[in-house]
């Protein structure tokens, strides 16, 4: 992650784009790679979704590519290591959604 974290910072800095990168405008762009990540999954069934298509693939690829891109630059803006808040979340679902609660239903924690 730091490895990324370093590229990332030297791919702006070579292009000055560092102004631009506040984090407000680094989670709108966030958002809107989202929203181009989900656009191809978009009126499909469950089955569908799960896509073989190389072409299509490549370009779901491409939009993971950029939605992390965004996720650890607006990270790395605030001085949030993404791993460490990734596992204390997974810690604080394990409370939240009881294995034994959940198991094999899809409502939300305060619905089980």
């Amino acid at each position: 992650m730091k490895d990324l974290i370093e590229q990332l910072d030297r791919f702006a800095a070579d292009r000055e784009w560092e102004p631009f990168h506040s984090p407000k405008n680094l989670a709108m762009a966030l958002s809107v790679e989202v929203a181009e990540l989900v656009e191809h999954f978009q009126w499909l069934s469950q089955k569908q979704s799960y896509i073989e298509d190389p072409g299509k693939r490549a370009a779901i690829r491409s939009e993971i590519g950029d939605v992390l891109i965004y996720l650890v630059m607006l990270a790395g803006k605030l001085g949030i290591d993404p791993l460490r808040a990734a596992r204390d979340k997974i810690k604080i679902n394990a409370v939240k959604y009881p294995a034994d609660a959940v198991r094999g239903k899809a409502e939300k924690y305060n619905q089980a």
